[in-house]
């Protein structure tokens, strides 16, 4: 199928779904808008081009361009197709817009009562990011994650740099659930071993983040040869962790002055945890109670 004959996207899932089949064909420019419009699609529906040109680090002619790859006739319809989905769903302020106001607010704030009001800045942030992880991961979509964990045989789980606390609490606390675990850290040079380890029964937790780590992407390449299921925590769909992924879980953390948070991840991570346990608890219940039913009949 050629280009042309692309049948053009009707929904924002479509729209979704054809950006990330489309990826990897893409410039390295068109890359870039792609990647802004599955991270800030209520930029693209609520703001000029103007305004996303420059908050995209793009020009207009290249989002222009990029529609018309999808085959829309310009930016205009594809802004559209988002601003229509962004209304069926009732929101009043998308998140990133929400995000652009917090940034001028913190600047205001400090200029007038100095450096003890970061507090309010970093706890503000953070509750905008928690906000918007609920909206992007839904009860269905943590149910769906839980479902994966407990489905596995083992296991592994790797997340380095700025992404190794959450990698090191789900290494502490999926084992309390019951559920084999092993920590990938590379600890001794062994970090292709720990890789050689994973098999198709398995599951593999990968965190990782912008700038992605080299060693959580080779893992996810491995996991993927290997036939083992991987379950990603990212900041994008379009992330070289959530390409091979079974499912992605996307966390777009807070930024303050430079400084990302690590709240959401660790929000998310607890929270799947903890559903593991519920799952397997509830399971042990109902094992328990069907000899009873037996018994009474």
């Amino acid at each position: 199928m050629t280009e042309a004959d692309t049948p053009v996207p009707q929904t924002a899932a479509e729209l979704r779904q054809t950006i990330l089949d489309r990826h990897d064909g893409l410039s390295k420019r068109l890359q870039h808008v792609a990647r802004y419009v599955l991270d800030h699609p209520d930029d693209m529906a609520l703001q000029p081009l103007s305004v996303i040109a420059a908050r995209s680090g793009t020009q207009p002619s290249t989002i222009v361009r990029f529609a018309k790859s999808l085959g829309f006739t310009g930016a205009g319809p594809m802004q559209r197709l988002l601003r229509d989905s962004l209304l069926a769903k009732n929101a009043s302020l998308g998140y990133g817009e929400r995000v652009h106001q917090f940034t001028a607010a913190v600047d205001q704030s400090v200029s007038e009562h100095g450096v003890g009001s970061l507090i309010d800045e970093f706890t503000e942030g953070d509750i905008l990011a928690l906000q918007n992880t609920r909206l992007t991961i839904g009860q269905d979509g943590l149910a769906d994650a839980v479902a994966l964990i407990r489905k596995a045989q083992i296991v592994h789980v790797v997340g380095m740099r700025r992404a190794f606390p959450v990698a090191a609490y789900l290494a502490y606390a999926v084992p309390q659930a019951g559920k084999p675990t092993v920590l990938i850290d590379g600890v001794g040079g062994l970090t292709f071993q720990q890789f050689r380890a994973m098999s198709p029964r398995d599951l593999l937790i990968a965190i990782s983040y912008n700038s992605y780590a080299p060693e959580t992407v080779s893992a996810v390449e491995a996991a993927a040869a290997a036939g083992t299921k991987i379950l990603a925590i990212s900041d994008s769909l379009a992330s070289p962790i959530a390409r091979h992924a079974t499912q992605t879980l996307v966390v777009r953390e807070s930024e303050v002055r430079g400084f990302r948070s690590l709240a959401a991840s660790l929000c998310v991570a607890q929270a799947l945890v903890v559903g593991l346990a519920y799952e397997k608890e509830r399971g042990v219940r109902r094992t328990k109670a069907v000899p009873a039913v037996q018994d009474a009949s």
